[in-house]
């Protein structure tokens, strides 16, 4: 009963991971650039994201422009669009897998196959995670690096923006869900190895008896 509760709350863990991972992916709000200048009326407050840049003005305008080129985009969104797409993909598979295995469904036919599939789910959590995780870390260490340097002017530095915190939160609670699957799985195969099923063994003099009496049958 405990692992199945476990499971269960490893499932809700990945569900917000899938939906902030989805949500991280479409948001605006990686780059967020705030330039109020000399009146606060003409303030603009600048995003960038993966699929778009926004901008939004003080006076409740707000305009976005998708990026239509690909080529033409640093190497690092190309591989945070590409990672975070793999990353919501393989989140959903897990979604659907841990469902057929979790203990507490009726889906999946006998406990090893639930085991199995409760445990490939659970990889898929694990693969997930990280695919979300690499894309964030290196577009943090972008945005820090061209805010700290000095060559860049002020105008053209930005601070990450929530889509960047929402991408962490997101691969950390799928992490966590695919290790908690992986783990409960673990521990009831090593269970199955360390007290192994019990075998009958015949004693051989039984059989050396046996033996005895077939060759005097023939004396």
């Amino acid at each position: 009963m405990a692992s199945a509760s476990l499971q269960f709350f490893a499932f809700i863990l990945a569900l917000f991971g899938v939906f902030g991972d989805i949500a991280a992916t479409l948001l605006p709000n990686w780059k967020v650039n705030a330039d109020v200048g000399s009146n606060i009326i003409t303030a603009i407050t600048q995003m960038q994201g993966l699929w778009m840049d926004c901008t939004w003005y003080s006076t409740g305008m707000f305009s976005c422009t998708l990026k239509y080129s690909i080529l033409s985009l640093p190497v690092y969104i190309q591989t945070a669009r590409t990672t975070m797409v793999l990353s919501c993909i393989l989140s959903a598979f897990g979604i659907c897998i841990t469902t057929v295995g979790m203990k507490c469904t009726r889906l999946g036919g006998d406990a090893e196959s639930k085991n199995n599939a409760c445990f490939a789910g659970g990889i898929c959590f694990i693969l997930a995670g990280i695919f979300g995780l690499v894309p964030t870390c290196w577009y943090t260490r972008e945005i820090i690096s061209n805010f700290l340097d000095q060559t860049i002017p002020e105008s053209s530095k930005h601070e990450p923006g929530g889509a960047v915190y929402t991408g962490f939160i997101s691969a950390g609670f799928l992490l966590i869900a695919g290790v908690i699957f992986c783990s409960s799985c673990f521990k009831r195969q090593q269970g199955t190895w360390i007290y192994p099923a019990k075998q009958h063994h015949f004693p051989s003099t039984e059989q050396e008896s046996n033996a005895g009496y077939s060759l005097k049958d023939y004396v």
